[in-house]
């Protein structure tokens, strides 16, 4: 697996082997920046970038466990251990709110984890009947977007660890139930495990699924939810 430097940072890439970690430059010739070996026995499958470390961070989820490395030494620096009771299989940093980090896995589970207290999870919730590949932060970081074996994209409302936390006081019933924390909607186009989801970078209300059978499904928000964030 490999994956582009954050903004600042186009001009650097990691990679993810089996037994290593390698950040590469690749502003004009290809050539490795560092490397480090992973624990043996290890199974890394995902990796990502952290937006706030200035290219300096990255968070690579193998087996139970979640390892946030420093990239300018190398070295682990942060370990979630049994992070989740199965695989982990993706994890995401919150674009705006720094140390806040969500990860999904084979237990059906995506967990949202302070990483400066990685005792036990900030919210968890079970929103899938079988494994979740992937999970995705909006640039609205109330918003977010899991996929799974089960064929369903799920769209996630966590106002409680936004960086704007929604009001409420003034909203009517109505409006606060379909606001609450938790699935505002699940989108079941696929008919065949969803593998990637993916937020539009030019219409935060766009976002895109890929499942196993190669269908790729575009979606909105609905205008309904928009506006109840929005205004």
């Amino acid at each position: 697996r490999t994956e582009w430097g954050p903004e600042g940072c186009e001009g650097s890439l990691c990679s993810l082997g089996d037994t290593s970690l390698i950040k590469w430059d690749v502003d004009s010739n290809v050539r490795e920046h560092g490397s480090c070996e992973l624990p043996k026995r290890s199974s890394p499958v995902s990796l990502r970038w952290n937006p706030h470390s200035n290219g300096n961070q990255v968070g690579v989820a193998s087996d139970q466990h979640i390892r946030l490395h420093d990239l300018r030494t190398m070295k682990c620096t942060t370990i979630l251990d049994n992070a989740h009771s199965q695989t982990v299989r993706d994890l995401d940093f919150n674009p705006n709110r720094q140390y806040c980090l969500v990860t999904c896995g084979d237990d059906c589970a995506t967990k949202f984890w302070d990483t400066r207290n990685c005792t036990e999870p900030l919210l968890s919730f079970t929103n899938h009947s079988h494994w979740v590949w992937r999970v995705r932060y909006n640039l609205r970081d109330q918003l977010l977007l899991t996929g799974g074996s089960d064929s369903k994209v799920v769209l996630l409302n966590v106002p409680s660890l936004a960086s704007e936390t929604l009001a409420c006081e003034d909203q009517e019933e109505e409006t606060k139930e379909k606001m609450r924390e938790g699935v505002l909607e699940e989108y079941d186009k696929h008919e065949d495990s969803v593998y990637s989801v993916a937020w539009s970078t030019v219409d935060p209300w766009l976002f895109a699924s890929l499942s196993n059978d190669g269908r790729l499904v575009l979606n909105k928000v609905s205008k309904e939810i928009k506006f109840n964030i929005i205004l």
